[in-house]
């Protein structure tokens, strides 16, 4: 069991903005930040996180919580596993007070990369690959660069150290069939891929026996999921925080060859296409991004993809396209830095890009074929920010030869899903709670001031405000711009014209009673006016 001191070291150090911005994109509204839930399918931003409050809360599904629920929710882990996750994604050291608890163990994959380096000083064939492709020998041990030989090598090594083979399955470094263990790389150059915080979380391999398959990496695991990582973040995110910029290739040896150059900002996916997944990574430090991409026909539809991905939700970038045959390492081994930091100046904003590779793949002379192309172009144009889609309607215009007029991008409106859904709703009654959440003095102000019979729309939330103050309707509450935190002056007022509206109120069904004794109804209404008038003088 983890000690209950790191446990509450662990909540003191981490933020909310940091745990949820790590998975999904956030972005800045009033004092909060908000997302498109992680949770459920939605098209407009419901989610919620407080930086004051430490808290995140969707208005939409109703889920909510700390960055330990969180990380729970969104990744599938028991209580102690978010907490291990936590603390590996922010550096902290965990203290254990139950000496049988398992930790998650990272030597069996530590060793294992350390045996790849081994190899690697042992084989000429790997060592001479990377000397053809101009590799440093600095640069190789910066990166970890090894060698896997043959599936038994792997195997006996594992059992020779008495590593864990459960933990070697886990990390998706061995398998098992009918014909036993097997290492699932086998002769090739092996680069380590490490998570954000510098942990080995899996491995790429590149063929150097003409397999049919290049490239492979690490099966997908509970620790390694390729679609979240980029390699060599770890190396370039300092760079990339500094230099407000984030260069992304398609391959291993591109990176490896960029920092060698001298451009560390760079980074790579694994073997896949950039996915939204990716974009809460891109989005750390708010970087201009660049798509550094082979200039073939693949190349152009991976740039013209992630273009659009990448635009449509608000980030800026430009595409770099390299002469087909030729990519960053290649230009990097002919010692061509100056030129390739030219290249890297020659860019292509993503709208621009778009439109360009759109109009491309029409005959725009043919006019049925100019108004589908202008169909495809307005489509996207409505996904952008409004501003920066007017931007470009000079520009399309001009590319088509149309009128700018003729180019419609207005979106319709969205009707808003974060409004709190009360079946009737009064922003005085919301005020007066949201500030009553807000400090314990004004806690009890509202307490000694007002009954539940005085709210006329939100007895229910008053109710709970007496009984539970992490009801998620109160985190609603108080996590809505909309909903002011009223001063100690203007809480006095509220709470003032909440209650003679209360007594006037009462006044008018004590006259309207007809079945209460006149003397008594008169000492009813002799006793409300008294109030009303005393609550006027203050």
């Amino acid at each position: 069991m983890i000690s209950k001191s790191s446990i509450e070291n662990l909540k003191n150090t981490i933020d909310i903005v940091d745990t949820v911005s790590s998975y999904i994109q956030l972005k800045k509204s009033g004092s909060n930040f908000k997302a498109n839930c992680p949770f459920h399918d939605e098209k407009t931003a419901s989610f919620v996180v407080s930086p004051s409050k430490q808290i995140y809360h969707c208005f939409g599904c109703q889920v909510g919580g700390d960055s330990i629920k969180f990380v729970m929710e969104l990744e599938k882990l028991n209580y102690p596993e978010a907490l291990e996750k936590l603390a590996d994604q922010n550096n902290i050291t965990l203290e254990y007070e139950d000496k049988n608890y398992k930790k998650q163990d990272f030597s069996t994959i530590e060793k294992l990369n350390s045996h790849y380096i081994n190899k690697l000083d042992h084989n000429q064939t790997a060592k001479k690959y990377l000397e053809d492709r101009g590799v440093w020998h600095s640069t190789i041990e910066k990166f970890g660069i090894g060698y896997a030989n043959s599936s038994n090598d792997t195997i006996n090594f594992l059992k020779q150290n008495m590593l864990n083979l459960n933990d070697a399955v886990e990390f998706g470094l061995i398998g098992s069939s009918d014909n036993g263990l097997y290492a699932r790389f086998i002769d090739r150059i092996t680069f380590p891929i490490h998570t954000n915080s510098g942990k080995i979380c899996g491995f790429g391999g590149r063929t150097i026996t003409g397999h049919q398959a290049k490239y492979i990496n690490s099966p997908q695991t509970k620790l390694f999921n390729k679609s979240r990582i980029l390699y060599a973040y770890d190396k370039a995110a300092k760079q990339i925080y500094k230099n407000k910029q984030i260069i992304i290739t398609e391959g291993y040896l591109d990176v490896i060859m960029l920092h060698q150059a001298g451009f560390i900002n760079s980074v790579a996916t694994l073997g896949t296409a950039l996915t939204k997944e990716h974009l809460p990574l891109l989005c750390r430090g708010e970087p201009e991004i660049i798509l550094a991409y082979d200039g073939d026909k693949a190349g152009k539809e991976a740039a013209k993809k992630a273009s659009y991905l990448l635009s449509a939700n608000n980030l800026e970038g430009s595409v770099v396209l390299f002469d087909e045959g030729v990519d960053p390492a290649d230009i990097v081994k002919q010692n061509k830095i100056e030129e390739l930091g030219e290249i890297f100046l020659d860019k292509i904003p993503f709208v621009r890009y778009i439109i360009d590779e759109t109009i491309l793949s029409y005959d725009t002379a043919n006019p049925y074929q100019k108004k589908r192309c202008l169909d495809e172009i307005s489509s996207y144009m409505r996904t952008l920010n409004k501003i920066v889609a007017q931007e470009y309607k000079t520009y399309i215009s001009t590319k088509l030869n149309i009128k700018p007029q003729h180019i419609k991008i207005d979106s319709f409106q969205r009707k808003r899903e974060d409004d709190i859904s009360f079946v009737s709703k009064d922003i005085a009654e919301l005020c007066i709670i949201k500030t009553a959440l807000s400090n314990d003095e004004c806690f009890d102000i509202v307490l000694d001031g007002l009954n539940s019979d005085m709210f006329l729309c939100h007895k229910d939330e008053f109710n709970m405000l007496l009984t539970n103050k992490t009801d998620q309707s109160l985190i609603s509450i108080s996590l809505t711009d909309d909903i002011n935190i009223l001063t100690l002056q203007e809480l006095n007022f509220q709470i003032s014209m909440m209650v003679t509206n209360y007594y006037k109120a009462q006044l008018l069904k004590i006259k309207q009673n007809t079945n209460m004794q006149f003397k008594q109804k008169v000492q009813k209404i002799k006793e409300l006016q008294q109030k009303i008038k005393e609550l006027k003088k203050s």
